[in-house]
C-alpha cells in the first residue's frame, strides 16, 4: 500500500502499479525556508503565509494518516523522507506501527530529522558515519533502485535503442532533471544544443524535461535551432522506462539526486553531472564521485561559461575509451541489491 501527498504530482505513475495494492492520499505541508534568504525570509510575508497554511494541513494530515493507519494496521511504515513522510510517520508512532526511514542523499532532509527520533531503523544510502543517527540504528541498504536497471553492454545498449526506433550507430546524449524536471538545466543544454548537433551530424538528443517544463522547453528548442537540427531532438515530458532511454545514451547529462546517480551506477553510464547550486546534498554527492573519477562534474557555474558545457560533452562523445573508463568507475560504487537489502531489514522489522 502507498500513501502519498493528496494531489501529489506523481501519483498516478504508481496507481495500479502490479506491485502496488492501492493507493491512499492524506494532507501533507512543506516548510519553506531557503539558505540565500537568510534572515530576509522572515519578512516575506507570502512566503510566511503559506507555511501557516502547510503547517495546518500537516495537522490535518496527522489526523487523517491517524486514522487510516488504525484501519490498515499495517506491520511496518517505510518512508523515503518526503514532507508527506511526517504525517504518515507520526500516524503510524500514534498507533504503534514501528517506521523505517531510508536516506538515498548524503545529508538528512528536513522530514527525517523531525520524525527521525522515533524511528526503528535507519536505512542509510551511503556511509552510516556520515548521519547524525544514534550509533547502530543506522544500516547501509544503498539506494534501491529497479530491477530493470543492470549493467549495460554494447549488445543491451543496442536493444534499447532498437526498442525507441533509435539507429544503432548513431551518437546519443540523454538529459534528465530528475521526474519534476529542472528549468535551469533545460536552459543549459538547450543553449549547447546547436553546437553539438552542428559539430556531431549522428547525434541525437532526448531531453527529459518534467511534465511541467515539457511546453516550455520545446518552444525553447523551436526558437534556437533550425528545423533540420530540430528534427533531432526529442522532448518528453516524463517518461516511465527511463532505464531504456539512459542505457541506450553514449553520454547522460543529469543532476546529482541520488536514486538518479545509483541507477546510473548500475548500468555503468559515463555522465556529466551538474548538481543544484543551492542543493547542497547535490553539490556534495557529485564532488564525491568526481573524486573517484567517476563522472564529469560541471558545477552550474562553469556549465553557464560559453561553449564549456559543449567542451565537456564533446570531449566523451569523442572518445570511447574516456567513456569506458568513467563507466566502470560509475559502476564499481554501485550497490545492485539495494532494494533486496531494504526489503530484508523491513521483513525483519515486520518478525
Amino acid at each position: 500500500m502507498y500513501i502519498s501527498e493528496k494531489g501529489g504530482v506523481l501519483t498516478d505513475v504508481l496507481t495500479g502499479h502490479a506491485a502496488i495494492d492501492a493507493t491512499y492520499s492524506v494532507r501533507a505541508g512543506k516548510f519553506r525556508r531557503y539558505k540565500v534568504d537568510g534572515w530576509r525570509q522572515a519578512f516575506n510575508v507570502p512566503m510566511q503565509l503559506l507555511n501557516v497554511r502547510d503547517a495546518i494541513r500537516l495537522l490535518i494530515g496527522i489526523w487523517q494518516s491517524y486514522w487510516l493507519i488504525r484501519k490498515l494496521h499495517p506491520g511496518v511504515i517505510f518512508t523515503r523522507g518526503g514532507y508527506v513522510s511526517v504525517p504518515v510517520a507520526l500516524g503510524g508512532k500514534l498507533n504503534g506501527v514501528p517506521f523505517v526511514t531510508h536516506d538515498s542523499d548524503s545529508t538528512i532532509g528536513l522530514a527525517n530529522r523531525i520524525i527521525g527520533r522515533w524511528a526503528a531503523v535507519h536505512a542509510v544510502g551511503m556511509d552510516p558515519t556520515l548521519y547524525p543517527y544514534p550509533k547502530g540504528s543506522s544500516v547501509l541498504v544503498g539506494v534501491p533502485a529497479s530491477s530493470e536497471y543492470e549493467r549495460v553492454t554494447t549488445k543491451l545498449q543496442h536493444s534499447y535503442r532498437h526498442d525507441l526506433g533509435l539507429r544503432p550507430d548513431g551518437k546519443l546524449l540523454f538529459v534528465t532533471g530528475g521526474g519534476n524536471g529542472a528549468s535551469s538545466l533545460n536552459q543549459l543544454v538547450a543553449h549547447s544544443a546547436q553546437k553539438l548537433l552542428t559539430r556531431y551530424p549522428d547525434l541525437t538528443i532526448i531531453h527529459a524535461s518534467g511534465r511541467s517544463l515539457e511546453t516550455a522547453l520545446n518552444q525553447l528548442y523551436d526558437k534556437l535551432l533550425d528545423s533540420g537540427l530540430r528534427r533531432r531532438v526529442l522532448v518528453k515530458g516524463f517518461v516511465l522506462d527511463m532505464y531504456r532511454y539512459t542505457g541506450a545514451a553514449d553520454v547522460v547529462i543529469a543532476r546529482a539526486g541520488a536514486s538518479t546517480l545509483a541507477e546510473l551506477a548500475i548500468q555503468g553510464k559515463a555522465c556529466v553531472v551538474i548538481p543544484a547550486s543551492h542543493l547542497t546534498w547535490q553539490v556534495h554527492q557529485a564532488r564525491t564521485l568526481a573524486e573517484h573519477q567517476a563522472i564529469m562534474y560541471l558545477p552550474e557555474s562553469k556549465a553557464a561559461v560559453p561553449n564549456r558545457l559543449e567542451e565537456v560533452v564533446s570531449d566523451l562523445l569523442d572518445d570511447a575509451s574516456k567513456r569506458a573508463e568513467l563507466g566502470n568507475a560509475m559502476h564499481s560504487l554501485a550497490i545492485p541489491d539495494a532494494a533486496l537489502r531494504l526489503a530484508v531489514l523491513l521483513l525483519d522489522q515486520l518478525r
